[in-house]
């Protein structure tokens, strides 16, 4: 074949083989076969939707969607501070307005209520976003939204995206609308350290959730779509733009739904957010309270791990004005005065002081110290410390209420004549014990009010024999004393036990609401919302004294307050009752006194800075002598009442008190103690012991003279044992009642002169 032949044939075989290729193709690419490819394929993308709808279970919650803070309040319902990791307050549904869920549908999710929990063209859109690293998806439903914060992460990752869709398919079937729409709301974030709608509306408009307004609610839903950038405070003149857009978005979108009047809408006014404030912490008297509040709810059956895991609103009966005041009180008339970086003396001083409603029992204001960060120990509720003679007029009360009888079987009333010599040693008694009075001083026959006023020790250690310590240690006990370990020892009259200005200011309140036990408490709700709430028991219990045995007691403590060693907390512009105290060694001072309508006690407590601790003597604080309960708890205790009820109050005592007649004195043993013949001024003489009078009447009221800063107690004498105990870190003083085994201990206590010092500037 020639050339020409060979290219003919060439030619003619191209096009049939370019013929029998397309042949071939169209064989094997048919329509039929395309079709059932793509059929095939879609199967199998089903199926392995199907199988990864059926591996992937719906988890569990992720730890950082169930971290809620607590809250706590204060009993106007103010917030006091948020504890927690996590800025979240769960709320349900019914705390949150119709109108404010539409708004978080309207602006991401209209089709919320009728979708399947999935906007598959969305997610398409939002793994194309992710395969191509354009950064965040958009597009997810709020079942999807909702599904990513409590679920999962925010990861954006095409296998998290995968779970998101698979994971919001099941949860759209297995839980309500309503339930999905609630948990979204709970589980966003808002800017501002708020997670959640409630932790929002207090951050934005200093509102709980259910307070907020449509046109709020709208703004809250439109910031989540950018929480930093939209937050008004911080926004720029561009976001500000932005954000108003978005929030008229929402509204329309509402309108469009028909969830709000087109009317209405019209009207509404672009509600610009408050500034952003600090959230409170536990600085200041805050770890105080929250203590308090956490430890009474441990006392009521509430685990405190479970407190700890978040969730509760605690409110609490403190009145916010009355702590502000109480605080004030102590930095006007102690802390202005102390010098802690210069004086050795004042960088040990401790204030601690508890106010309660004596007809409700509710703590309204607390002092813990100097600050719960710099101070955790409360100096509020530490019972570590001797209460000293505000302990007196429970053996008082507990002589009154068991009719108790002197040793020469008269009934001791408060015209009851003692001998107020110092170190008389008491009669009838197997335990010896015989109390110095302060500096030594003697006062010979004195009724029982006087001796209350200028806190005889002599004369209350008589009475405790007289009456047993068994039965006052129940009656203590009975108007709440909690240090149950006390022994029944004479001793016990210069309150050588444990207490607490909580104690002690539910005892004075006990006594203030005539005999009926008030037990102080600081809890007036708590709420969780998957837990039942829980209801603080009643803070007034049964009657403990009789109502005359309380207000006899009153009646006494009144005259201490206007004539005696709590007068420097007398004015015109109350009425009110105490008593001072000041322990051995003078490492605490009290004053615990109470008007009508409230009862409070101040104490201070000389505490070491040295590492351990320790108690050490207050004498010297702000170079000011003896720093007796008649001194800076007197003029705190003043100081703050008088602003507590708004200048003053004219409500006096409403007193049930049966008359007393006068009796004989009781039998004095025969001593050589200097012993002045009974006069208002406490001063020693040098006259001998001299017999009690035998016609005995009730004194006049002391006057008020001037006195100067007494010194401190004198030590005792060698082989003498102290009894006010007083030592020691921690215990109350510990052991056995000091100074008893001794024929003549000295006692140290808070008698006449220890409670009398001239006022401060």
């Amino acid at each position: 074949m020639g050339r020409a032949e060979a290219r003919r044939a060439g030619q003619h075989a191209a096009p049939r083989a370019a013929k029998e290729r397309k042949s071939l193709i169209r064989r094997l690419f048919t329509w039929k076969k395309m079709l059932g490819t793509f059929f095939a394929l879609c199967l199998l993308t089903m199926g392995g939707l199907f199988a990864v709808y059926l591996m992937v279970p719906v988890p569990d919650a992720n730890a950082q969607a169930v971290m809620q803070s607590n809250v706590y309040k204060y009993g106007d319902g103010t917030i006091l501070t948020r504890t927690g990791q996590v800025n979240r307050e769960i709320v349900g549904l019914d705390k949150i307005p119709v109108e404010v869920q539409h708004a978080f549908v309207a602006a991401e999710n209209k089709s919320f209520y009728n979708d399947n929990g999935v906007d598959f063209k969305g997610t398409a859109r939002g793994l194309l976003n992710t395969l191509s690293g354009k950064g965040k998806q958009g597009g997810s439903t709020i079942t999807q939204q909702y599904v990513k914060n409590y679920f999962l992460t925010q990861d954006q990752t095409v296998s998290r995206k995968l779970k998101e869709l698979v994971i919001a398919l099941k949860v759209d079937q297995k839980m309500s609308k309503n339930e999905i729409l609630v948990g979204y709301i709970n589980t966003s974030y808002y800017g501002r350290q708020a997670y959640g709608i409630q932790a929002a509306a207090q951050a934005y408009y200093g509102v709980d959730a259910v307070k907020l307004n449509v046109s709020q609610g709208a703004y809250l839903a439109a910031l989540l779509q950018a929480p930093s950038q939209y937050d008004w405070a911080a926004a720029s003149a561009t976001s500000k733009r932005l954000v108003k857009q978005r929030w008229n978005y929402v509204l329309d979108n509402m309108v469009e739904k028909k969830w709000l009047d087109s009317s209405e809408r019209a009207g509404l006014k672009f509600p610009v957010p408050q500034e952003p404030k600090a959230a409170p912490g536990m600085e200041g008297q805050t770890g105080y309270l929250v203590e308090a509040a956490n430890d009474e709810l441990a006392a009521q059956g509430v685990d405190k791990a479970d407190i700890a895991k978040g969730g509760w609103t605690i409110t609490l009966n403190i009145d916010r004005k009355k702590q502000q005041q109480l605080v004030k009180s102590v930095d006007a008339q102690l802390e202005s005065k102390l010098d802690r970086k210069k004086n050795k003396t004042d960088a040990t001083v401790q204030a601690g002081a508890t106010s309660v409603d004596p007809k409700t029992g509710h703590v309204l204001a607390l002092y813990g110290g100097v600050g719960a960060t710099e101070h955790w120990i409360s100096n509020a509720t530490r019972s570590d410390y001797q209460p000293a003679s505000t302990f007196k007029p429970l053996v008082l009360a507990s002589a009154l209420e068991n009719g108790s009888e002197t040793q020469d079987g008269e009934k001791i009333g408060t015209a009851t004549k003692y001998d107020g010599t110092s170190k008389r040693p008491v009669v009838g008694s197997d335990t010896p014990f015989a109390p110095q009075n302060e500096d030594d001083r003697s006062y010979g026959p004195v009724d029982v009010q006087k001796a209350m006023d200028l806190s005889i020790n002599s004369v209350f250690a008589q009475m405790v024999v007289d009456v047993s310590p068994a039965k006052v240690k129940r009656t203590a006990l009975a108007l709440g004393m909690r240090d149950k370990d006390f022994p029944e020892r004479p001793a016990i009259t210069l309150g050588t036990m444990g207490a607490s200005t909580w104690d002690m200011a539910g005892v004075y309140a006990t006594l203030d609401n005539h005999g009926k036990k008030v037990t102080p408490t600081i809890v007036k709700s708590a709420e969780h919302r998957d837990r039942k709430p829980v209801t603080p028991p009643d803070a007034i219990g049964k009657q403990v004294i009789s109502r005359q045995t309380a207000d006899t007691v009153t009646e006494v403590l009144q005259d201490v307050v206007k004539n005696g060693s709590g007068r420097a907390a007398y004015t015109d512009a109350y009425h009110a009752a105490g008593k001072t105290g000041t322990a051995e060694k003078n490492v605490s001072a009290w004053f615990a006194a109470y008007t009508p309508q409230l009862a409070t006690v101040v104490a201070l407590y000389g505490e070491s800075t040295k590492e351990g601790g320790g108690q050490v003597t207050l004498t010297g604080t702000a170079n000011s002598g003896r720093a007796n309960g008649g001194g800076f708890p007197a003029r705190i205790w003043a100081d703050y009442t008088l602003g507590a009820l708004n200048g003053g109050s004219d409500v006096e005592f409403d007193l049930d008190i049966a008359d007393s007649e006068p009796v004989e004195p009781s039998v004095t043993p025969t001593t050589e103690s200097p012993t002045p013949s009974p006069s208002d001024s406490p001063t020693p003489t040098e006259s001998a012991t001299k017999e009690p009078s035998p016609t005995p009447t009730r004194s006049a009221p002391p006057t008020t003279p001037t006195f100067e800063p007494t010194t401190p107690t004198t030590e005792p004498a060698p082989g003498q044992t102290t009894s006010g105990g007083g030592g020691g870190n921690g215990g109350g003083g510990g052991g056995a009642d000091p100074g008893e085994g001794s024929p003549t201990p000295t006692a140290g206590e808070d008698d006449p002169e220890s409670d009398r010092v001239p006022l401060l500037p």
